[in-house]
């Protein structure tokens, strides 16, 4: 086998591995929001208080994500990403046994330092080991694996909600990450990059290094389009992610859906992976821009659909929304990625980091409006942030014709 035939299957084996990886992240993620339900009836809650589960995972999650991106850029991309992985497979097992939901919100912290190593890591692992054409169309499906780990987790949580009791869903959810870890760090290749970097881990120094990776953060922070691309980022998950849960409290108290009928409707997710894998092949021909502007119309109707409230136009709306959603996190990833010619690992955890603190703000945020009206009032609320992800989108559009207008001599 030739060098060229060699590295293409080595790229093929990095990319399968981190995609089934995502597959363990975001189900663990995700399954507990399928879940919700039998989460309220299990620990004794409201369903709505149940719904801060996703957002507490999500708030150390991003904050995780910083102290991965300094880490790999120290020790390297697989070392992190392996050990992180195998943990967060074992700690299903502390799951089994609980009964306290305080005592559930404690290990959803846990669980989310430890799902936060893939995603800080993955955009920067594949910048580095993969060529520019062949890294776009690698971000484009790993973004598809993601979502599809999200339809997955949730649909699971819905499954083993409705047919299980909660020692037997957290002893299928332990399987299940095992196997699929096992699997992800047999394909994974340990390449020499990586190998050079965990070998002289620990020749630096602490002062001047801290120093340094509080410098590459500083230095993405002061760039006033980073910034803006963060914004969108964040804000555009703080209303899609949490929308979906209290749909599923709408569902089943307006329409008598049962604990797995209301996880179906994150099936609508699916026109989001659609999207997410056909998106590099749309940002290379439309460019960035164009694309959030039809994104942010494509969540604007959509929203708006679901107020009709039949099954048809949630569903409907929810395919409209999540199709939007995803192509402005693919433009997001990647204007992130291409940006960053520096400091590359910090500039994806400062955008996954806004994306999933809004995640967690995103719960309590909506709550409130849940609370006063309900579904009309999740929209309302919802309308408040797209006015926000609009107001940032007119905003880099105006910094990247700036950019390109000729400097005065």
């Amino acid at each position: 086998m030739n060098m060229a035939a060699k590295r293409q299957v080595r790229d093929r084996r990095l990319i399968l591995a981190l995609c089934i990886a995502s597959l363990v992240i975001y189900i663990n993620l995700y399954m507990m929001q399928g879940m919700l339900p039998l989460i309220a009836e299990h620990f004794a809650v409201t369903s709505a208080r149940a719904t801060l589960v996703l957002s507490v995972t999500s708030f150390t999650l991003a904050f995780s994500l910083l102290i991965y991106a300094v880490v790999s850029d120290r020790i390297g991309r697989h070392r992190p990403i392996v050990i992180s992985l195998w943990a967060l497979a074992l700690s299903n097992v502390p799951l089994m046994f609980i009964h306290d939901f305080h005592t559930l919100m404690a290990l959803r912290l846990l669980q989310g330092v430890l799902l936060a190593s893939l995603p800080a890591i993955a955009m920067a692992y594949f910048k580095e080991q993969l060529k520019p054409q062949t890294m776009l169309t690698a971000a484009a499906v790993y973004i598809a694996a993601n979502s599809f780990g999200g339809i997955v987790g949730r649909l699971l949580g819905g499954v083993m909600a409705q047919l299980f009791d909660w020692q037997t869903a957290m002893l299928a959810s332990l399987v299940f990450s095992v196997i699929c870890v096992a699997i992800s760090h047999y394909l994974l290749p340990k390449t020499r990059d990586a190998v050079k970097r965990e070998r002289n881990e620990r020749r630096w120094s602490l002062k001047r290094d801290f120093a340094a990776d509080m410098l590459g953060f500083v230095h993405h922070l002061r760039d006033s389009q980073m910034r803006l691309a963060y914004l969108i980022g964040g804000v555009t998950f703080m209303m899609m992610v949490n929308q979906y849960s209290f749909i599923q409290l709408h569902l089943m108290d307006v329409f008598e859906w049962s604990r797995f009928q209301a996880t179906l409707i994150f099936l609508c997710y699916s026109s989001g992976t659609i999207a997410s894998y056909f998106s590099a092949r749309w940002i290379k021909r439309y460019g960035q821009l164009p694309l959030f502007t039809v994104s942010l119309v494509l969540m604007f109707s959509g929203s708006l659909l679901t107020l009709l409230d039949t099954q048809v136009a949630i569903c409907a709306g929810f395919l409209l929304s999540s199709c939007g959603f995803f192509v402005t996190h693919s433009c997001c990833n990647s204007f992130v990625a291409v940006r960053a010619t520096s400091h590359r690992a910090k500039a994806t955890s400062l955008y996954l980091c806004c994306y999933y603190l809004g995640a967690a703000l995103g719960g309590p945020y909506l709550m409130l409006f849940w609370h006063q009206a309900e579904w009309q009032g999740v929209i309302l609320g919802s309308m408040l942030l797209l006015a926000i992800i609009f107001v940032g989108v007119l905003r880099l559009g105006f910094r990247q014709r700036q950019a390109t207008l000729p400097q005065p001599a």
